[in-house]
């Protein structure tokens, strides 16, 4: 065991890091709660106009519809678009890497001497990273862009990832109806369920205790859910 504390003089790595740049958590988590929240917000806002279940029913089989291929859409362009704007800006750095690889070298070593490294370690570590252009790639955008040339996000798995837990979200509100329940009362109740489980779980890729996530969001849907039905109501009441 060397004095770096690992074989080979060598660090040993006591922790790891979850992964914070993939393309599926925040369309996954956002996509949940919005289907969950809106759907269960529609389905209230419907049920404080009428009475009759099978408007209710399809009013949110219609929400889960519109709602899921909105968000797939929305996500897929999104994140196409950004991948877009990273490829073209890495395309750049590539150029200059090839054009003028004494000038990238020497920007990379005042990148290093910008963050506490001394003039001579950062001019030598910028000269043995240069040396190839691929590995000169990878850290010139790490520095300057904050992107993975090879893990930029994916559309695909963006959109499928939405779609897919938007649509889990809003069947929620929606199941009590589809199986015959006729009160509003039993898809809040599921709602609400839902909503505390979903802010718990979340907290489980976050700094937050379960309880105040889980907290949070019922709070968050059952505002929203409160608002529509009271419009629903008015609305009902006005006989439009």
């Amino acid at each position: 065991m060397s004095e770096a504390g690992g074989p080979g003089g060598r660090a040993e790595i006591h922790h790891q890091h979850r992964d914070v740049t993939g393309g599926w958590l925040r369309p996954s988590v956002f996509g949940a709660m919005d289907g969950l929240v809106s759907n269960f917000a529609l389905i209230a806002g419907v049920a404080g106009g009428t009475s009759e279940t099978r408007v209710i029913a399809l009013a949110g089989i219609a929400g889960l519809a519109a709602g899921a291929f909105s968000m797939a859409g929305g996500e897929y362009v999104s994140v196409a678009s950004q991948r877009e704007l990273a490829l073209a800006e890495i395309a750049v750095e590539r150029r200059e890497i090839a054009h003028s690889p004494e000038a990238e070298e020497q920007e990379l070593a005042q990148l290093y001497e910008q963050r506490g490294v001394t003039p001579d370690v950062a001019a030598e570590v910028a000269h043995q990273i240069s040396r190839d252009p691929e590995r000169a790639l990878y850290v010139h955008a790490r520095a300057e862009l904050g992107v993975d040339p090879a893990d930029l996000p994916s559309p695909r798995l963006a959109a499928f990832s939405s779609f897919l837990s938007f649509a889990v979200g809003a069947a929620l509100p929606l199941l009590p109806y589809l199986f015959g329940a006729r009160q509003l009362w039993i898809s809040a109740v599921v709602s609400s369920v839902a909503l505390f489980a979903a802010g718990a779980i979340v907290s489980a890729v976050t700094a937050r205790s379960w309880w105040y996530s889980g907290l949070r969001q019922l709070v968050v849907g059952a505002v929203a859910a409160a608002l529509t039905f009271g419009l629903g109501t008015l609305i009902g009441a006005s006989g439009l």
